[in-house]
């Protein structure tokens, strides 16, 4: 079964947009296409639920039973409990606030240990809780290559550590990091664990219930949605952290941690991305009555096939110039198609010539400063980032390589 990429185009209007025709996307770790479903959904509630969600009244009423169904789907799909599953205003701030909650729990001359493979919002606010007496270990990558060793994690785990960061994948070096192996490490040495998803999950929503870390984040943005940030908090770990949210709300798991308001539209329109899913697994599959989780892992994996089959023939391209460095690895099927180059020259120049040959790529740190650094690339100057997903089709792979010969 092999993904079809003519029904799947078929779910994004960006598509069929006029002014879009002949502009071949490579920015999506910045942000993907918004699925239709998810437009459908957000332009109903504004339409239609635009009020305070909950009370007995209709618009009132359905704008509720919106957002919760929301949750319950996508907490379904992640392959957790309702309740573990939070919506916040963005994953940096969710981050932050998981910091300050863990700030009050853990004791100094407890550790955190944190990665220099991180974008900076998984990073930054667990550091700064070394002025609070918590001591800071550093799980650095392979400088040539950007891999995080686990064994290399092993020997920095005690019995201080309370908490272990990493990424599923970075944003620049793009390499899937073995979860559920790290995972383990960190619970056998008596630790919790809290993993970035935000440039893994645009390539497949994961079983996070399978997979076994206590936390775990993403963006709504970055896969086909509104602009949220979802994040799993296990029961264990959310009951035993300090509330972050309303005192009156300290008894609801999924309000501990989120102590601004909800977005109503946008919580409510992330139903159009378990919608997506839907229509995917129905289309491939012919429907059925599957479990919902499952369900997610068939759509997952048709995904991940296609985008490994893609983001080959862009290495194969690549990874033999001499023009150019490719960060992490470049067997397609040990990364993320997001494709960060050092190209010895200005990144964001070479972006806007690759623009003109109708390809939207970026350059630039892309907030990945610590990792630049250990590989030894300027992060003033930066990278080169060609970065898509499964929608991507070999019209606009095509366009991309030759694109890239003819400004590089």
């Amino acid at each position: 079964m092999s993904l079809d990429l003519e029904f799947v185009r078929a779910q994004f209007p960006a598509f069929s947009e006029p002014s879009l025709q002949g502009q071949a996307f490579f920015e999506n770790a910045g942000g993907s296409y918004a699925c239709k479903q998810v437009i459908d959904r957000l332009t109903r509630f504004y339409t239609q639920r635009k009020v305070q969600p909950y009370a007995d009244y209709d618009a009132s009423r359905l704008g509720g039973l919106e957002m919760d169904e929301a949750r319950d789907r996508m907490a379904a799909i992640l392959g957790v409990e309702t309740d573990e599953l939070s919506f916040g205003p963005s994953t940096t701030q969710n981050v932050y606030v998981l910091a300050q909650a863990f700030a009050q729990m853990m004791k100094p001359g407890e550790a955190i240990i944190v990665t220099n493979q991180d974008h900076e919002a998984n990073t930054g606010p667990w550091r700064r809780l070394a002025e609070r007496g918590i001591e800071v270990r550093e799980w650095q990558v392979d400088p040539a290559t950007g891999h995080l060793d686990p064994a290399a994690l092993e020997d920095m785990l005690d019995e201080s550590v309370r908490l272990v960061c990493f990424p599923h994948c970075s944003n620049v070096v793009g390499e899937i990091n073995p979860v559920t192996e790290i995972t383990a490490l960190s619970h056998a040495a008596g630790a919790f664990v809290c993993v970035d998803g935000v440039s893994y999950a645009p390539h497949g929503f994961p079983d996070v219930g399978a997979l076994g870390p206590d936390i775990y984040m993403f963006s709504a943005y970055k896969t086909y949605g509104p602009h949220q940030g979802l994040m799993v908090v296990r029961r264990a770990l959310g009951e035993l952290l300090p509330n972050q949210g309303h005192y009156f709300n300290a008894g609801s798991l999924s309000k501990r941690f989120t102590p601004a308001g909800p977005d109503h539209a946008q919580v409510a329109a992330c139903a159009g991305m378990a919608d997506y899913v839907d229509a995917l697994f129905d289309h491939h599959t012919g429907g059925g009555e599957a479990q919902v989780s499952p369900r997610g892992q068939t759509v997952h994996d048709l995904m991940r096939d296609r985008e490994v089959v893609a983001l080959r023939r862009v290495m194969d391209a690549l990874k033999d110039r001499n023009d150019l460095r490719v960060l992490g690895p470049t067997d397609a099927t040990r990364r993320a198609p997001t494709v960060a180059l050092e190209v010895g020259r200005d990144p964001v120049a070479v972006a806007a010539a690759l623009a003109r040959h109708g390809v939207m790529a970026g350059g630039g740190d892309f907030y990945a400063v610590r990792v630049l650094e250990a590989m030894g690339v300027d992060p003033s100057r930066g990278v080169l980032r060609l970065s898509f997903t499964h929608y991507t089709n070999d019209a606009e792979i095509d366009q991309l390589l030759v694109a890239l010969d003819a400004v590089l």
